[in-house]
């Protein structure tokens, strides 16, 4: 019942939320990042081609790479269905709503595990999605973020039942395996820091090292099964902007630790570094509104003996803890603001868990008198930060104060059920406060939210484009499906028209090609990127534009003010748009498209080559050479390429760091070249995955035999399930 109970609170959460603002799930990242590429990969997958690289789209095509899930079975599904979907924001608010019940749910078998009442589970779960960075950036933002925190929590809880002898290992192996096949660093290292954490704390509770060695073993089988999401990044590294492996200190949403003492008042007003200068105008801190003061009400003395039981809920929280306050960036790891969800969820299993289990609510002024004095505090904190809100601040105290004097009626007189629901519901109208009150974000793209409308403004581009322009010129009036967002294509914007765009929003880059045409993680490029494009490679003599084989380049008007009135480079022409000259000029090429014509080669000296094949990453020729040559590919020179000549191998090269190239040795007749594309590390990653499979089958066979050998004793000899610490041999 509580179960049910914690996923209609998310529902009633999300529903508080969209009546404040409707577009609260679909802004930033969602819009420019996540919602278009759920097309792209939705209609790959239903083309019948796994999309692990999609070669035209050269900013942030890898999807190997990416943080796309290509290998994540729940993500799959949700790119299949994407295309079916008109309006993206409705799809993305839905897709984001089962995700937050997930989470909540693992939040639910967390405090179970560790022995919570479940009325205080299902307040520690709905809490958690409604928690400030949770709601404001996760949830309506970076989306992969939430989905690895879903799948990490439940494995938390797994892991616990499994080290207690209530549950198995394959639930541990498949829900670790899910968050780590995100493909993203941040929910990898947090589930890995989470499994320590879990395992420091069962060996304090239990004593015995079994128990370590079988979730040290289930972490290490899930570990190399998700190899086959993580290794492409890691040997691909050094191509990318991710490469730099440095520990940096940086101030920028690096969070000081006096700002936890901000966690429960709704109006809070962090103060430390991020995009809206010193003091941030959103509750990013914010995790519920009882949290802090309950801890007046739980029986300290009682609460000591179950310290081992509990410490690894305490080491995770305080390990999170010390990672917000820095370093500011270690290797890809960035922000660390990114880990106070992870904060939010131990402190809010911890206080649940010993509220459930040591809770005092009987009538007593000490108590009441603690939990004004936590209250009081939280006001100073927050007042220290912004005084001008001291009004809005007040009004937080007095909710506080005033819904926690009924919960605290109704443990006493009603018990504690009443006491969760009154929780609960307390948390719907401060969540609808706090959105309404929040200013819009920067990062807001204020896309279209429906891919017709998109589609009936924007002009239709056959073949290849390549978009020159910059977002930072746009002003907030030009947002609209009206103004440039019927002609512009930012981010991964043209991937919801279905045309083939070169630019796409990536946080990983390559970074060779990025210099060379000086593009940004949003598609975005510089003022010289005109000038770069229609330069000649000094080895081929070719443009740039010739070498990528694009067949159109689209200008942004204020970026290249009066551009066509100059002369159109050769072999260009200017195209007039009727209706979009406000803000694109358009080159095309004068003999048609090129993209179509031979394939993938761009470039030939010394060498005569005619392709045979194209499916997909995988280019077939027929190639001959007397003397020796070369072939230049209009592919992204991205590790992964293997090139054979009538199935011999063959070493390939870099044109500009970028563009892949053969060498063709001489007297070649006839040969049959072909080039084709894998994720390195592929080989090792099925081999891995074939160990981490066989590895948990075997420990769950281990764990059926055991469970199966005491039910056959008598029972005054069976061992209880946490007791029974045997182990198939390593």
């Amino acid at each position: 019942m509580w179960g049910t109970v914690t996923a209609l609170g998310v529902i009633a959460g999300y529903l508080a939320v969209l009546l404040a603002d409707p577009r609260h799930f679909y802004t930033d990242d969602t819009e420019a990042q996540y919602a278009p590429m759920w097309q792209l990969l939705g209609a790959e997958l239903r083309e019948g081609r796994f999309p692990a690289l999609v070669p035209w789209e050269w900013m942030a095509g890898n999807y190997s790479l990416e943080e796309a899930a290509i290998y994540n079975p729940p993500q799959l599904l949700v790119y299949l269905l994407a295309p079916s979907m008109d309006n993206l924001a409705v799809y993305a608010t839905v897709v984001k709503l089962v995700f937050a019940i997930i989470a909540a749910l693992g939040v639910f078998r967390i405090c179970l595990a560790y022995g919570a009442k479940p009325a205080w589970g299902a307040v520690a779960g709905v809490a958690f999605p409604l928690s400030g960075w949770f709601l404001f950036f996760d949830q309506a933002s970076w989306f992969t973020s939430q989905t690895g925190t879903a799948w990490l929590l439940h494995a938390w809880a797994s892991a616990v039942l499994y080290a207690r002898g209530r549950g198995g290992p394959i639930p541990v192996f498949g829900f670790l395996w899910l968050a780590l096949t995100i493909q993203y660093v941040f929910p990898a290292v947090e589930a890995g820091l989470m499994m320590l954490a879990v395992i420091a704390g069962e060996y304090i509770y239990q004593q015995h090292w079994a128990v370590v060695r079988r979730l040290v073993l289930v972490s290490g089988c899930a570990a190399l099964a998700a190899l086959v999401a993580n290794l492409p990044l890691l040997l691909s590294s050094q191509v990318t902007w991710r490469g730099d492996a440095r520990i940096r200190n940086e101030p920028f949403l690096t969070v000081p630790w006096s700002e936890s003492l901000n966690a429960s008042l709704p109006s809070t007003t962090p103060a430390f570094h991020a995009w809206w200068g010193y003091v941030q105008p959103l509750p990013m801190v914010y995790i519920a509104w009882f949290l802090i003061p309950a801890l007046a009400f739980i029986d300290w003395k009682a609460a000591r003996h179950s310290a081992r039981e509990f410490s690894g809920m305490a080491l995770f929280a305080g390990g999170m803890l010390m990672w917000t306050a820095g370093p500011g960036a270690v290797g890809p790891l960035r922000w660390p603001a990114r880990v106070l969800p992870m904060v939010a969820i131990g402190l809010l299993v911890l206080v649940c868990v010993l509220l459930s289990r040591h809770g005092d609510f009987g009538s007593s002024r000490r108590r009441a008198i603690a939990g004004l004095a936590l209250t009081g505090v939280l006001f100073i904190r927050s007042f220290s930060a912004a005084p001008e809100l001291v009004l809005r601040h007040l009004l937080a105290v007095a909710t506080v104060v005033g819904v926690g004097a009924g919960v605290l009626w109704l443990a006493r007189h009603r018990g504690p059920a009443l006491a969760s629901a009154l929780i609960i519901v307390a948390m719907f109208p401060i969540a609808f406060a706090q959105v309404k009150a929040a200013p819009s974000t920067p990062m807001s793209y204020n896309f279209p939210e429906r891919r017709s409308t998109m589609t009936d403004a924007f002009p239709h581009f056959p073949g290849l484009t390549l978009q020159l322009a910059d977002r930072a010129l746009l002003r907030p009036e030009d947002k609209s499906v009206e103004r440039a967002w019927g002609s512009l294509a930012i981010g991964s914007y043209a991937k919801n028209l279905g045309q083939q765009y070169v630019n796409g929003y990536t946080p990983v880059g390559h970074a060779a090609f990025s210099d060379v045409l000086c593009i940004a993680w949003d598609g975005s490029t510089c003022g010289d990127a005109y000038r770069r494009v229609f330069t000649a490679e000094p080895s081929t003599g070719r443009t740039i534009a010739d070498l990528m084989k694009v067949d159109r380049v689209v200008l942004h008007s204020a970026q290249y003010p009066g551009i066509d009135a100059t002369a159109a480079p050769e072999g260009w022409k200017w195209v007039e748009q009727p209706g979009h000259e406000e803000y694109i000029r358009v080159l095309e090429r004068e003999g048609g498209l090129a993209s179509i014509v031979n394939g993938a080669i761009a470039d030939t000296r010394g060498v005569s080559a005619v392709t045979t094949m194209v499916d997909g990453v995988s280019t077939r020729a027929r190639v001959s050479s007397a003397d020796g040559g070369r072939i230049v590919f209009s592919r992204l020179a991205w590790p992964g390429y293997r090139v054979t000549l009538n199935g011999r191998e063959l070493e390939h090269t870099e044109v500009a760091k970028t563009f892949l190239a053969v060498d063709i040795p001489a007297g070649t007749s006839n040969a049959d070249l072909e080039v084709s594309w894998m994720p390195p590390g592929w080989e090792i990653s099925l081999a891995a995955a074939g160990i981490g499979v066989t590895g948990v089958g075997l420990l769950q066979w281990s764990y059926l035999r055991n469970r199966r050998r005491n039910a056959e004793l008598p029972p005054s000899e069976r061992l209880h399930p946490a007791q029974d610490h045997t182990l198939i041999s390593t």
